[in-house]
């Protein structure tokens, strides 16, 4: 045997740039299509069929059915999408997923491509220095394309000779004898192998060498094929871990959908391949069979296997298409939603992780920051019901309080290391990097707020401890306070979830400034309730640094408009009015 270890390196290494190539590549087709992902991703909101062709656009745009399947389940536990609309989004990725191989197997065989992928680099490669974004992500793309088939020519030189080394072939020759059960055993090394290469895309193009040099016959290729349809749907269950339950559901629904196809057509999978060697027979105009196997067959058996790939997936969705409901329930029966409580204090949309488009990256960290308001929303309820009810339990709610600042500050860390993540990203257009810089500030202040409403709720807390009462004016002037602040909170939560352009400062700024109004006027009627003796010491000095606090939230309310605007403001007060001027 003349394979040796080196030859073997040899082998990982250009498996490794393959892989680097159909990552380059894919990702400079994202770049390029930008925030029009979004725009194509609205189609999964229609139906089921709407939703697979979209599935289909989007992995035919990204090249990666990974991406798609990851972004759906993204996109559902950012609610974005529902589950049932992510179902035809899955479908779709793969037949999308299916492309990959049609490009090896008619560019990689068919044609003697390496030099010309070295002359596209050779053309593209200046480009990538380009000043003009969308120039030097088309140049990303093209380079990445290059290196993809450059990546594929080195596995077939690095495979070893079937001639040269007849042990290796007598090797895996000897799993193949076992009739369906060879089948079955190499349906679990397709996906072992989508496990290792962590893409469908790489083990469907080893898969493809491998028989076109002759090392695997047409059905046990057809069989790994099968296989990696299963390891492919391990990463977005993966992503899924950390999702909410509707994102577990779309991630395990990608599992069975995938299952069941591979059970059918292992079920059907000889017929299905005399089918197929029919049709490559047909329409090659030759006899020679793809399933005998033979040298004068290997370019039409990578071809078929293509075929295989596709049409199974295509199948698969037409088949399943009406029983997807069903499927929907049993996956909503084994995957049960207890309520979301467990869940309330985790982050809801960005837990995936980074994706590979920064437009949609920032979509997600908008939506966490949504999730942020809700939070202090919920704080600020706490607070007024420890304020203001009698009967409740104070111990009880000031630790609720404190558990919310305590989400808090593990928001504003994941938000902020998930957009310094974005940030990471090269070429980042002007406006997203201003973007991410505003929302940067914007969790800032945000984490702020909720430190002020736990020191309110210590001050409650200290009234209580010591006995200390306001009087009823003061009581109302603090409950005015409160509703201003609710008023202002709610103003946020709607800004938050606006994109920049069309946050208007009008409403926040009238909420500020009438809560700028409360604090004065309550300042000067607690210094005149001082001087009558109208409350003790003890308790005005809390009654003044709770007014005072809470009218600091409000600048931080401001303020979270202001990054939700984009813009900073220059606020000019005429007439007692607020106005700004953007």
């Amino acid at each position: 045997m003349t394979y040796t270890f080196f030859d073997f390196l040899q082998l990982v290494g250009s498996l490794g740039i393959f892989i680097f190539g159909m990552k380059i590549f894919s990702e400079g087709l994202q770049k390029i299509a930008g925030n029009r992902l979004k725009g194509i991703l609205s189609g999964m909101t229609r139906n089921r069929l709407t939703g697979v062709l979209t599935g289909f656009a989007t992995t035919a745009i990204t090249q990666s059915s990974t991406t798609t399947t990851v972004m759906a389940v993204t996109f559902v536990n950012a609610g974005l999408l529902t589950f049932v609309q992510s179902t035809g989004v899955i479908m779709g990725a793969n037949i999308g997923t299916t492309i990959t191989a049609w490009m090896v197997a008619l560019f990689g065989f068919k044609f003697k491509i390496t030099s010309i992928a070295v002359a596209v680099i050779g053309v593209f490669f200046a480009f990538l220095f380009s000043k003009n974004t969308r120039l030097r992500n088309i140049a990303e793309a093209m380079v990445g394309f290059g290196i993809l088939f450059i990546g594929l020519d080195f596995i077939k030189g690095a495979v070893p000779d079937i001639n040269s080394n007849p042990a290796i072939f007598a090797f895996l020759d000897g799993f193949t004898q076992y009739g369906y059960f060879s089948l079955l055993l190499f349906v679990l090394v397709g996906t072992v192998l989508t496990l290792l290469t962590q893409s469908s895309s790489a083990a469907t193009a080893i898969t493809l060498v491998m028989v076109f040099e002759g090392w695997i016959s047409f059905p046990i290729a057809a069989a790994m094929i099968l296989g990696e349809n299963i390891g492919t749907t391990v990463t977005a269950n993966i992503a899924a871990l950390v999702g909410n339950v509707h994102a577990k559901r779309a991630a395990r629904f990608h599992f069975f959908f995938n299952v069941i196809g591979v059970l059918w057509m292992l079920a059907l999978i000889y017929p299905a391949l005399h089918l197929i060697d029919y049709t490559m027979q047909y329409f090659t105009g030759s006899s020679a069979s793809v399933m005998a196997g033979g040298a004068d067959t290997r370019d039409t058996a990578a071809l078929g296997l293509s075929l295989f790939h596709t049409s199974f997936n295509v199948l698969n969705v037409v088949f399943l298409f009406a029983f997807i409901p069903y499927l929907v329930r049993f996956v909503e029966y084994i995957q049960p939603d207890r309520g979301g409580k467990d869940e309330e204090f985790h982050l809801r949309h960005i837990s995936a992780g980074v994706m590979t488009s920064p437009g949609l990256s920032i979509t997600q960290a908008q939506k966490e920051i949504q999730h942020f308001a809700e939070v202090i929303d919920k704080m600020h309820d706490s607070v007024t019901e420890l304020l203001f009810d009698p009967t409740a339990d104070k111990a009880a709610l000031v630790d609720k309080v404190r558990k919310y600042e305590d989400a808090t500050d593990v928001l504003e860390i994941e938000i902020s290391d998930y957009l310094v993540g974005v940030s990471e990203h090269t070429n980042l257009e002007h406006w997203m990097t201003e973007r991410i810089r505003f929302m940067q500030t914007a969790i800032n202040d945000m984490e702020r707020v909720a430190d002020i409403y736990y020191q309110v709720a210590k001050l409650v807390e200290r009234m209580a401890e010591t006995q200390s009462v306001w009087p009823d004016p003061a009581t109302a002037e603090m409950q005015q306070m409160m509703l201003a602040l609710k008023a202002a909170i709610a103003t946020m939560k709607l800004n938050t979830a606006k994109e920049p352009g069309a946050v208007s400062m009008k409403e926040a700024l009238v909420r500020e400034d009438h809560i700028d109004k409360l604090r004065d006027e309550y300042r000067d009627n607690h210094y005149k309730r001082l001087e009558s003796g109208d409350y003790a010491p003890r308790a005005g000095v809390i009654f003044i640094d709770m007014l005072n606090r809470l009218e600091r939230i409000g600048d931080h309310i401001l303020n979270v408009n202001e990054s939700a605007s984009g813009r900073r403001l220059k606020a000019l007060r005429v007439d007692g009015t607020n106005v700004a001027k953007q």
